[in-house]
C-alpha cells in the first residue's frame, strides 16, 4: 500500500487569523499529533520575531517535517535556515510563479531568468538542506513546456519535492490527472523525487481533484486543518479511509483523533475574542507535566535548556544568574519544577530600573457590578492614570495599566499562589508578557493578590520598556 502524505498549511495562510504567538506553536503542536507530513510556516518577514516563531515551533514539532519558504534573494535562505535548522525534519521551500503573469508581476523576470533563479536558489537550499521543494504556483495556467522545464531545472538542481499548485481551481478532476499526466511524461527523473499538488476549492472539487492527483501519481497533497480555499485534511482522509483500500492508497494521519483535532484548531483559528481582553487566546498555566523536574545533580546546560523550554530567551550573564538561583533552592528540595523555575526567571533575570512605578489603585468589583480599575503610576515625575472596565479585577487593573501606556503586550501567562498560610497570607503571582516574540516575565508579592498581579505586570513592563530603550 503506498502512503500518501497530507500536508497542513494552515499557519500558512493564518496571516488574517488573530493568532497569537503561543496559537501558533499550540496549533503545530495539534498538528503534529495528528500526524500531517508536514507543518508548512510562512516566510520569515521579521527576521527577529518570525525567525524565533520557527525556531520554537521547530523544537516543539517531533513528527512532522516543519516547511518554511525562502524569499526571492540568496540571503533569506540563510535567515530562514538559520532559523529551521533546529527542526527534526527541517524542509526549505521555493515557491515560484509558473504563469507569465505573475513571474512579471511579482518575481519581475522573464522565463529565461526565472529558470536561472530556480536553478540557484534550489542548488543553495540543497547546500543546506536535504529536504528541498519547489512549489510550481500557478502551474495549469503556465505554458506548459515552461513548466516542464522549470520542473526538470529544479530536480536537475538537488530538489527532493516537487509540488504543482491548481491557484484558479478550474480544472476538473479528469483535467488536472491529464495535466500530471503530462508532467510525468515530459519530465524525466519526476519520478525520483516526492510529487505533490496542491488544489483550489473554487468549484467545491478540490477533494475530487486530489484524488485524481493521487492515483496519477501524486504523493503528498496540500491541505488545511480548518476552512479554507483548498482541500480540508477531513475531506481527504475520509476519502482514503473510505476507499482507499480499492485503489492501494492510504495515509498516516490519524483519523481516530481527526474530529477532534480539527475541532480545536477551528477553535483556535476562529474562536471570538473580546477586544478589551489583555489574555489573547485566554492565560494558560505552565505544566509540570512538560517533562521538566529538575534536581541538585543538573548542571548549567540542562538548566539552561529548561528555561528555553519555557520559552525564555536570556543573556549569559541572567543564565548564570538562574542557575546561581536554581542551585540555591535545589539545595533545598528533592526537585524543581516547571513552576518553581519560571518564578526564578521572573526573580533574578533582566533586574532593570522601574520606568513605570505603582502609586495607588483602586478596584471596584461585586457579583452586581462590572469590575473596574483606577491606577495611578509614576513615570519619572510623571503622575499617569488610567480607568478601565474589566471582566474581574485583574483584567480590569491589566487594562488600566494598558490604558497608561497606550499599548497591548500578549499575555502569556499568568499564575497565583500562596506563599504563607493563615488569614494574612501573602500571595505571590507570575506575569509573562510577549513582545517581539520574546518572553519577559515579572513577580509580585503581597497579601493583596490584585496587587501582586498589578506589580508583577510593571515588572515584566519595565523589562520590556528598557530592552527596547537599550535596542
Amino acid at each position: 500500500m503506498q502512503y500518501i502524505g497530507l500536508s497542513d498549511i494552515t499557519l500558512k495562510t493564518a496571516d488574517g487569523m488573530a493568532l497569537s504567538f503561543k496559537e501558533k506553536i499550540e496549533l503545530a503542536k495539534l498538528l503534529d499529533k495528528l500526524n500531517v507530513s508536514a507543518v508548512e510556516l510562512a516566510p520569515i518577514q521579521n527576521r527577529k520575531i518570525d525567525s524565533l516563531l520557527v525556531k520554537s515551533i521547530g523544537m516543539a514539532v517531533k513528527n512532522s517535517a516543519v516547511a518554511v519558504p525562502v524569499s526571492q534573494d540568496m540571503e533569506s535562505i540563510d535567515i530562514t535556515w538559520a532559523a529551521l535548522k533546529v527542526a527534526k525534519k527541517p524542509r526549505l521551500q521555493l515557491k515560484a510563479p509558473m504563469s507569465p503573469t505573475q513571474m512579471e508581476y511579482f518575481w519581475h523576470k522573464k522565463p529565461d531568468k526565472m529558470l536561472e533563479t530556480i536553478r540557484e536558489m534550489i542548488s543553495r537550499c540543497r547546500a543546506l538542506c536535504a529536504d528541498v521543494e519547489l512549489i510550481a504556483d500557478d502551474a495549469c495556467r503556465g505554458e506548459r513546456e515552461f513548466v516542464y522545464q522549470a520542473v526538470r531545472t529544479a530536480i536537475e538542481a538537488g530538489a527532493t519535492a516537487v509540488t504543482l499548485c491548481d491557484a484558479a481551481g478550474l480544472m476538473f478532476p479528469e483535467e488536472f490527472s491529464a495535466f500530471l499526466a503530462d508532467v510525468k511524461a515530459n519530465v524525466p527523473g519526476v519520478e525520483n523525487v516526492r510529487l505533490g499538488v496542491q488544489c483550489s476549492d473554487a468549484l467545491s472539487m478540490a477533494g475530487a481533484c486530489a484524488m485524481a492527483a493521487i492515483r496519477t501519481g501524486a504523493a503528498e497533497i496540500k491541505t488545511v486543518a480548518c476552512a479554507g480555499d483548498v482541500t480540508q485534511i477531513g475531506d481527504i482522509a475520509a476519502i482514503l479511509q473510505s476507499r482507499g483500500d480499492s485503489f492501494g492508497f492510504g495515509t498516516n494521519v490519524r483519523t481516530s483523533e481527526l474530529k477532534r483535532i480539527t475541532s480545536q484548531v477551528e477553535w483556535l483559528c476562529h474562536g471570538t475574542r473580546s477586544q478589551l481582553n489583555p489574555y489573547d487566546g485566554g492565560a494558560s498555566t505552565v505544566s509540570d507535566a512538560a517533562g521538566m523536574a529538575l534536581s541538585v545533580h543538573d548542571d548549567l546546560t540542562a538548566v539552561n535548556k529548561a528555561v528555553e523550554k519555557l520559552g525564555y530567551v536570556l543573556s549569559d550573564d541572567d543564565c548564570a544568574k538562574v542557575y546561581a538561583a536554581f542551585q540555591a533552592l535545589a539545595a533545598k528540595k528533592e526537585s524543581v519544577s516547571a513552576r518553581e523555575l519560571d518564578a526564578l526567571v521572573a526573580s533574578v533575570a533582566l533586574q532593570v530600573p522601574p520606568t513605570y512605578q505603582l502609586d495607588k489603585y483602586v478596584i471596584n468589583c461585586g457579583n452586581a457590578i462590572t469590575a473596574s480599575a483606577h491606577i495611578k503610576l509614576f513615570k519619572g515625575d510623571q503622575v499617569l492614570e488610567g480607568i478601565s472596565l474589566g471582566d474581574g479585577p485583574i483584567d480590569a487593573a491589566f487594562l488600566s495599566i494598558e490604558q497608561v501606556i497606550g499599548h497591548h503586550y500578549e499575555l502569556d501567562d499568568f499564575q497565583i499562589q500562596s506563599v504563607t498560610e493563615g488569614r494574612e497570607a501573602l500571595g505571590e503571582t507570575v506575569v509573562r508578557l510577549r513582545s517581539g516574540g520574546k518572553l519577559y516575565s515579572g513577580r509580585g508579592s503581597s497579601t493583596d493578590i490584585v496587587g501582586a498581579s498589578i506589580l508583577a505586570y510593571l515588572s515584566a513592563l519595565n523589562k520590556i520598556v528598557y530592552e527596547e530603550a537599550e535596542a
